[in-house]
């Protein structure tokens, strides 16, 4: 099979291994941002943070400026910042292999700003991509 936009092949191993690098950041991803969601309602809800081996224990609730050991909400937040950057990076390299509209590539990145959204978009990004691969080696035997 070749892209709708150009007459190069589109090459089933290539994207094979991009969809599975995008399904593995895409669960990462979402997970992460589940966990910064709580992380936000906590600090900004009940002005607590979460602590990691600190006087409270192995993992605590203490007020909001007030650790003494592993601030695991900032924590939450870095990693899932840094994250989100090879998460796009995932969602960029399906979208160039398929060569789709630009429209596509922000509905993929949008999984990793949306509590939740990773997952529906995952699957169903997941579907139309094997569907691709399946008219790719029905088109090649």
């Amino acid at each position: 099979m070749t892209s709708p936009v150009s007459s190069r092949p589109i090459g089933p191993d290539r994207l094979e291994s991009a969809l599975y690098w995008y399904r593995i950041a895409a669960y990462i991803t979402g997970i992460l941002l589940i966990l910064l969601t709580v992380e936000i309602i906590a600090k900004y809800g009940y002005g607590a943070e979460l602590e990691m081996n600190g006087p409270e224990g192995f993992l605590a609730f203490v007020p909001d400026g007030t650790t003494q050991a592993i601030n695991l909400s900032s924590l939450i937040l870095i990693v899932h910042g840094w994250f989100y950057v090879v998460y796009l990076f995932t969602c960029f390299r399906v979208w160039s292999i398929l060569r789709w509209p630009f429209w596509r590539f922000l509905w993929l990145a949008s999984g990793g700003l949306i509590p939740f959204l990773s997952f529906p978009i995952e699957q169903r990004a997941t579907k139309v991509v094997r569907g691709v691969l399946e008219e790719i080696r029905g088109t090649n035997e």
